[in-house]
């Protein structure tokens, strides 16, 4: 059995790491070039957050009924059946939380070559392999570990992105940057599908609060702790977002911010010259930290999955000292390294059907709160959602259109996805026959 030692606190850092990655430092780029204006910028912050906050508390009410390791997996398999679940967690262990693990770790690897300059290809792919490794052992040593351990982390994180803002406002200026919070000036004309565009790097950026609902089984009080990690780790996320953006256009013009992929480090490069080894510092610690937390939480949806008897048995071992689901979270570290070792190149190629795959499950996640109050009315609810029913109906309807939207003006990429997916689909049912009857 799983140990339950996870605080609100711990839970918090967890949707708080999960979130804080290297979204902020890379995608504030694209915004600014879909919606050249201040305002708009600030306004797809808003919108990005505001979508994810109305996931929290739609998974809020499905936390408190299901405080079970898992997670989505669990209100997936609550709502439709096996099926629907197996699938979201095949999808998770071969592609998305994997090759997130792989991504991050070769990013990592990268910012960290900037201080050793004689660093070769070959050795950032063994540094990037030996993190994913290395962190995976730390986590195996217990849920106490892993909590103070993405403690540390995201509180350095947020520590580091303080320090930017700090810089932005005591030392940016709004006449010298041009910063008029005007709509007169760099409004597209088709400002609204703009904003949807620049939606996607926000989104992309604000992801990952629902990691808190995989440990669910591992945390203290769970029915309540859970839906309070999720709604708190979405509102410090957003605050802090909109704060580091204001101190990028503090420090840059908006004609800058929109042609450089490195923002954080040539905001600060205004005002320091240390600027860029700073922000690559900050970047690698903020990678490490969201590293350190996908190596620990998506396993315990494979462990769910195979308690549960609909994936292989022997993923549900839990370590009879360290009280962790050590073999689920091997089989994902050995996975991403062999992403890692051999499709590293592919990354900006599954990008699409990663986005695609998320959305549909997370749409499909939320959609199973109005599943699940007509299938169990009278079912136990210490949370409910507040706004129901139209905070829900917004965060299924916006999943459902960034998903149909990537089908339709990327099939090439989202199409291969629906065949992952049709390949799991049958992965289930040769597992199902395999089993004892």
């Amino acid at each position: 059995m799983l140990r339950q030692a996870l605080t609100l606190y711990g839970l918090t850092v967890i949707a708080v790491g999960s979130c804080i990655g290297s979204g902020i430092f890379a995608t504030p780029g694209q915004i600014v070039q879909a919606v050249p204006n201040a305002v708009l910028v600030l306004l797809a912050w808003v919108l990005g957050g505001a979508l994810a906050l109305t996931g929290a508390l739609t998974f809020s009410e499905l936390g408190g009924m299901f405080p079970r390791s898992g997670g989505v997996y669990v209100y997936l398999r609550e709502a439709y059946g096996d099926l629907a679940a197996f699938l979201y967690g095949w999808i998770i262990l071969l592609v998305v939380n994997s090759g997130a693990l792989a991504g991050l770790s070769a990013a990592f690897a990268e910012y960290i070559s900037i201080f050793f300059p004689d660093m070769g290809e070959k050795s950032k792919v063994v540094v990037a392999a030996i993190t994913v490794l290395a962190l995976t052992a730390f986590n195996a040593l217990g849920v106490q570990v892993s909590q103070a351990l993405s403690g540390v982390f995201t509180g350095l994180k947020l520590l580091a992105i303080g320090g930017i803002i700090a810089v932005g406002f005591l030392l940016g200026s709004a006449e010298q940057v041009g910063l008029k919070f005007s709509l007169s000036k760099g409004v597209p004309e088709s400002w609204a599908t703009a904003l949807l565009t620049a939606l996607i790097g926000v989104l992309f950026s604000v992801g990952g609060w629902h990691h808190a609902s995989y440990v669910a089984g591992e945390a203290i009080d769970a029915q309540r702790t859970v839906p309070r990690a999720m709604t708190l780790g979405v509102l410090i996320v957003m605050v802090t977002y909109l704060l580091v953006n204001i101190a990028y256009m503090l420090l840059l013009p908006l004609e800058e911010i929109a042609h450089t992929t490195r923002v954080a480090s040539d905001a600060l490069g205004q005002v320091t010259p240390w600027g860029g080894q700073a922000v690559a510092a900050a970047v690698a610690l903020s990678i490490f930290g969201t590293l350190s937390i996908y190596t620990m939480s998506a396993p315990r949806i494979y462990f769910a999955m195979a308690v549960d008897g609909i994936f292989f048995r022997a993923l549900a071992w839990v370590h009879p000292r360290w009280r962790t689901p050590v073999l689920a979270m091997s089989v994902q570290a050995l996975w991403a390294v062999g992403v890692l070792l051999f499709f590293g190149g592919l990354f900006e190629h599954i990008i699409i059907f990663v986005t695609f795959a998320d959305a549909l499950f997370m749409g499909l996640a939320g959609a199973a709160l109005f599943v699940l109050r007509w299938k169990r009315p009278k079912a136990e609810r210490p949370v409910r959602v507040w706004g129901y029913p139209i905070v829900p109906a917004i965060f299924v309807l916006i999943s459902a259109i960034f998903a149909v939207n990537t089908l339709l003006e990327r099939p090439e990429q989202a199409l291969p996805g629906l065949g992952l997916l049709a390949t799991g689909g049958v992965v289930f049912f040769a597992l199902a026959k395999s089993r004892p009857q």
